[in-house]
């Protein structure tokens, strides 16, 4: 996928759901994943001739793991002239060596979340911006139904009055696919999470049945966004151009740009 056509998506999506207002500060929390470079890709360079004049600043969690490395973001940052920002944490210790968690994503995740709302603060941004996709917003509909017995997924846009910070997800119309392929095609400099537990999940469990049910009925991905928009759930809305629809086809599935 090409710069133009990401644009294109995460626009819409913008426009869309209000997401981006003037004097806007946005944090991007970077985990150094395919989608969080992706969005701050898309952002930093969308930030130059929108409508709407807002800026872009990038935050890391460090939680704490000794392989991490993260020289090549910080260069990335530098070249695409984002303020970073690296959070030192003992998040890993504590929940892996001192509490020992069986199940340890969901404490690893409100502990990294309150760090990153913290440093969201100290630099004086008023939102934040989530690299949840297309696929993101099917997967969790399905753990939800699976798990919880309930049709839900996270919104677009939400308001934290907690902590008065608004988080956006600008790539909500991009299918994983297409980031891995804009990934490739930028070089971007992604680095492999060093947690124990990463893939190890009903998460990756939930996406493996998705990517299984897609393969074997072509669109099935696509209806279930169609009916989380149309299903009027959690600040989700039909959009009248159908923007979350791909009418191209697409023959490779391993995830290259078709």
């Amino acid at each position: 996928m090409k710069l133009q056509q990401l644009l294109s998506y995460v626009r819409r999506a913008i426009d869309d759901y209000k997401l981006i207002d003037d004097e806007d500060k946005i944090a991007i929390g970077i985990s150094g994943g395919k989608d969080s470079l992706t969005l701050l890709y898309a952002l930093s360079s969308l930030r130059r001739f929108y409508p709407k004049k807002f800026s872009v600043c990038a935050i890391t969690i460090d939680l704490g793991f000794e392989n991490l490395n993260l020289d090549k973001i910080t260069a990335l940052c530098e070249e695409l002239n984002v303020e970073y920002t690296v959070v030192k944490t003992d998040i890993a210790q504590i929940v892996f060596d001192e509490r020992k968690e069986k199940n340890p994503c969901s404490l690893c995740a409100k502990m990294r979340k309150g760090a990153l709302n913290d440093a969201i603060k100290k630099l004086g941004c008023n939102k934040v911006a989530y690299a949840h996709h297309k696929d993101d917003v099917v997967e969790t509909m399905l753990l939800s139904l699976l798990f919880e017995g309930r049709f839900h997924t996270f919104s677009p846009i939400t308001y934290l009055d907690r902590m008065d910070v608004t988080v956006i997800r600008p790539l909500i119309y991009v299918e994983e696919a297409d980031i891995i392929g804009f990934v490739n095609k930028n070089n971007l400099p992604v680095v492999k999470s060093p947690c124990p537990a990463d893939g190890n999940t009903k998460r990756e469990y939930v996406h493996q049945l998705l990517k299984q049910l897609n393969q074997e009925h072509h669109g099935v991905k696509n209806r279930m966004f169609t009916a989380i928009c149309t299903g009027e759930i959690n600040g989700f809305r039909d959009i009248p151009a159908s923007a979350h629809i791909r009418k191209k086809s697409r023959k490779d599935t391993n995830g290259s740009e078709s």
